[in-house]
């Protein structure tokens, strides 16, 4: 049997993430959410909408709630991310019960906005540290296995029948607060997980294409890869075709603008099209210039 304890040994950014993620969400909830009747999306929301329904302790019900995706997370991802998940989860709940915190704020729009702000920022910080506090993303990835539905898809169906409740409970204007929360919140989350260098990844198909290849890698420093394609098949000329290199390189959003005026300087009919990518590592990736 292999040893795997150093895989089950909790490091301290792993430690410190999840913390700042509890703290984080515990402000959102308590400092914004909580005081003004406010209803968030995912496991969260149902909590916040019980809880102010049944007046049932909200830590307790974050912790009870959660429990069978937990549960559902150690089967679907690992039994490691349960146990981090849990200890999350039970801080976060002894955090709301017991941290004493002021009312930030009296104003609707900007205890929607910071809400969702902090509780995105405790999700985040949570999942970077190898946890969640919010079981919505595993009932996902288990129903997505079950469903043609995508993860997304089953998440806005989550929260629109979370928002239709809020909206009969509480009137149309804490349904409305609670989708512009929710909507910071994933945002937010999106942010601290990606970063906001998010790539881009740009293919390229030109009959200048060695000219591109320098432009790339020696202007931009770009690194490249090349397909191997052909031009034509055109409706009017679908016999005459050409070999022709396909060029593909990974960009930052905030360097797409430069990278597309010197691909149209160099061929101004170059065939161009873009891709966002989530995650990229290894290879050649030109980091952001600090300003």
């Amino acid at each position: 049997m292999k040893n795997t304890h150093h895989n089950h040994t909790l490091t301290l950014s792993e430690v410190s993430y999840m913390l700042l993620g509890v703290l984080a969400a515990t402000i959102g909830l308590k400092g914004f959410l909580v005081p003004n009747q406010f209803i968030d999306g995912g496991i969260t929301g149902v909590s916040l909408l019980l809880h102010e329904i049944f007046h049932i302790k909200l830590g307790l019900l974050i912790i009870l709630i959660n429990l069978p995706f937990i549960i559902m997370g150690s089967i679907q991802v690992n039994r490691i991310f349960a146990i981090k998940t849990l200890a999350s989860i039970i801080l976060l709940a002894l955090a709301l019960d017991y941290i004493p915190l002021p009312i930030v704020s009296q104003q609707k729009w900007l205890d929607s906005i910071f809400g969702g702000f902090f509780i995105g920022l405790g999700l985040g910080l949570s999942m970077r540290g190898g946890s969640a506090l919010d079981g919505i993303e595993v009932l996902a990835l288990y129903t997505l296995k079950r469903s043609s539905f995508t993860i997304s898809e089953i998440i806005l169906a989550f929260n629109i029948v979370i928002f239709l409740i809020a909206a009969f409970h509480f009137g149309v204007d804490t349904a409305l607060y609670a989708m512009v929360t929710y909507y910071i919140a994933y945002r937010t989350t999106d942010y601290v997980i990606e970063g906001l260098e998010e790539y881009t990844g740009v293919t390229i198909i030109s009959a200048k294409s060695e000219q591109l290849k320098q432009a790339l890698v020696l202007q931009m420093g770009r690194g490249i890869t090349i397909y191997k394609g052909e031009r034509g098949y055109l409706k009017e000329s679908f016999d005459v075709r050409t070999e022709c290199d396909i060029v593909y390189t990974i960009t930052t959003r905030l360097e797409v603008r430069r990278l597309k005026n010197l691909i149209l300087s160099i061929d101004p009919h170059a065939f161009v099209f873009t891709n966002t990518i989530k995650e990229a590592a290894g290879g050649v990736l030109k980091r952001k210039v600090s300003h």
